[in-house]
């Protein structure tokens, strides 16, 4: 690695900032977005828009404009906070995945193809002046669950600005940042890991019905058509930059979505013409899409849903035996919890899942004198309203109700029924072998 910093656009980091030096607050965006453009810049993106939609067939309008606006930004990244990834996933192959790499390699910023990459070459090749990372097949790279922890690791870094990975360097074995502020597309069959897909903007691509049609894609023409567009649109933006860099633009969505679409927003509100409102509600409707794809998937977000259903199905005791529980569980066909584990979710693997929001199992009485581990349904009431909102209004009903606890009151053992032995009971559940 000797001599390694010294190579062209790998030297360290420059921690400073886009915006370092300028000494004044960042200006919000323009009061009316659409008068901010030039009108150059609205048909510039219109014109990309058309190409992009030429070659390929994506889910919607509102990833198309996405999808437009992720490769116009490519091009200032010196500028931005965040570089937001474009993660192109599709259920099989013949989906268009790799096509449409093929157009943003012919259109963004200094690209760099790879079907497999590792993270020594990774953090390399990114330099102040970031290329843009194009990964096709990337399934291959994160096929199995803690493979290729350290690349990922870089690439979720690289969301952001400033957090640079550090390497001994030279013949004198000296501590070395080198940049991981990047923007980068991926390209896989099946969905990325979480931590990447929740920086991202997410393209779910289909194959194409038999009526949807494409222009073949053939180098000879496609290539000049693309790069002529590509050149025109590097070239509106490289006086804007400084502007670009200033711009904090009102946002639709909230903490990491915000981060993500906010270079998308900018190029938006730098277009004007329709493009600040298109971009927003491209942002407002595929954030939700995405919010509602992470909730059916996420297994313990699914847990707390059902086990509310449970809850309600039972007349909402203040407790459930974690029997009663899982076997009501068990029951839905509909579910994961029939094939969870090696023969189906039981208590171990309840209270383990349950275990990460902080709700555990107590020894109760319940009718007839029955004693059994169970549930307190107050002990789940924070993880409703934090992890599923849209239940919180049912969940305080409920609690509104006479002899019920408040939220904000800890929860208790049911009414005059103590606990006869700590969490959990004297002796843990054994593991189902």
């Amino acid at each position: 690695m000797a001599g390694t910093a010294q190579q062209k656009g790998t030297g360290p980091v420059d921690t400073r900032g886009p915006d370092h030096g300028t000494g004044s607050r960042p200006p919000r965006g323009p009061a009316d977005p659409e008068e901010q453009g030039s009108g150059e810049g609205a048909e510039l993106l219109d014109e990309l828009r058309a190409a992009i939609g030429k070659y390929v067939v994506l889910p919607n309008d509102e990833a198309l404009t996405a999808v437009t606006l992720w490769v116009a930004a490519t091009h200032i990244q010196t500028v931005l906070q965040h570089a937001p990834r474009l993660a192109v996933v599709g259920p099989t192959k013949g989906c268009g995945k790799s096509r449409v790499l093929d157009v943003l390699h012919e259109t963004v910023h200094q690209p760099i193809m790879t079907v497999n990459m590792s993270t020594a070459v990774l953090f390399r090749v990114i330099g102040k002046n970031p290329r843009t990372i194009l990964v096709d097949e990337a399934d291959t790279i994160f096929s199995k669950a803690g493979e290729n922890e350290e690349l990922r690791g870089l690439l979720n870094a690289g969301h952001q600005r400033n957090r640079p990975a550090w390497r001994i360097s030279g013949p004198e074995h000296k501590p070395t940042p080198y940049p991981t502020f990047a923007m980068a597309a991926l390209a896989s069959i099946g969905d990325l890991p979480d931590t990447i897909t929740d920086r991202a903007v997410v393209l779910r691509m289909q194959k194409r019905k038999p009526g949807e049609k494409v222009t073949p894609f053939r180098s000879r023409y496609a290539v000049p058509e693309l790069n002529a567009v590509r050149d025109k649109l590097a070239a509106w933006l490289g006086p804007l930059r400084g502007t670009a860099g200033h711009m904090a633009p009102p946002m639709p969505v909230e903490d990491r979505a915000a981060d993500t679409w906010e270079p998308l927003v900018i190029i938006a509100d730098l277009a004007g013409g329709h493009w600040p409102a298109s971009a927003r509600a491209a942002c407002v409707a595929m954030t939700r899409f995405e919010a509602v794809q992470d909730e059916q998937t996420n297994l313990k977000t699914r847990l707390l849903r059902d086990i509310h259903r449970v809850f309600e199905a039972h007349g909402n005791p203040e407790a459930l035996s974690s029997l009663d529980l899982v076997t009501a569980l068990l029951q839905d066909p509909d579910a994961p919890w029939a094939e969870h584990g090696t023969n189906g979710l039981n208590a171990y693997h309840l209270g383990r899942m349950l275990r990460d929001f902080d709700i555990r199992p107590a020894n109760y009485r319940f009718d007839k004198g029955r004693q059994a581990e169970g549930y307190a349904r107050n002990r789940f009431l924070d993880s409703w309203a934090r992890h599923c909102p849209d239940l919180t209004e049912t969940a305080r009903a409920h609690d509104d109700t006479p002899g019920r606890p408040a939220l904000s009151k800890p929860p208790t053992a049911p009414t005059g029924q103590l606990p006869i032995g700590p969490p959990g009971g004297p002796v843990g559940p054994k593991r189902a072998h």
